[in-house]
């Protein structure tokens, strides 16, 4: 399946110069929506995954389903005040300043495998600070999973110790 054909591209938003790539028609498309499920899941096949960690808001669409498909925990990770007990949290650099993750200090068990799940991955800071969280408790990152990459901005050299996993891929804006 063509699932490329299944994204909408959005010039100039949030900012002149960004395209943003929508996810809204491939998941609100229930075959493409279970084929990118499906597909996710069969990279992961006879690998041991105790849960997997997606951000808000497109990390818990995929990350959930993903959970569900192959019987793994689900964990969430959200923008500081937004979980209801204790936290831990991780500090981050973005283009144009600085952003915090927080998850529960007890999501993750010392040994746990964990697979980090998210909808798009562009630089890579994101995703490498969410590996830093499941690493400062204990945790052990399996892989790293996304829906769409943006080549262009080289996020595996950022991630270069970590098994990256995309399925589409944009070589340029």
């Amino acid at each position: 399946m063509d699932l490329k054909s299944k994204i909408r591209n959005i010039p100039d938003f949030p900012k002149k110069g960004i395209v943003f790539r929508d996810i809204t028609p491939l998941i609100r498309d229930s075959q493409a929506f279970k084929y990118a499920i499906d597909e996710m899941a069969s990279q992961y096949e006879g690998k041991k995954i105790d849960a997997i960690l997606g951000a808000e808001a497109r990390g818990f669409i995929f990350g959930s389903a993903l959970a569900y498909k192959i019987g793994a925990g689900f964990i969430p990770v959200r923008k500081p005040g937004k979980l209801p007990y204790k936290t831990c949290k991780v500090s981050y650099d973005l283009e144009y300043g600085s952003n915090v993750l927080e998850m529960h200090i007890d999501a993750i068990n010392k040994g746990d495998k964990i697979l980090i799940v998210d909808d798009l991955i562009a630089t890579g800071g994101t995703a490498k600070a969410k590996a830093e969280l499941v690493e400062n408790r204990g945790g052990e990152v399996v892989g790293l999973c996304f829906l769409i990459e943006l080549e262009f901005l080289n996020p595996r050299k950022v991630l270069s110790n970590y098994d990256v996993f995309s399925m589409i891929k944009y070589d340029s804006e």
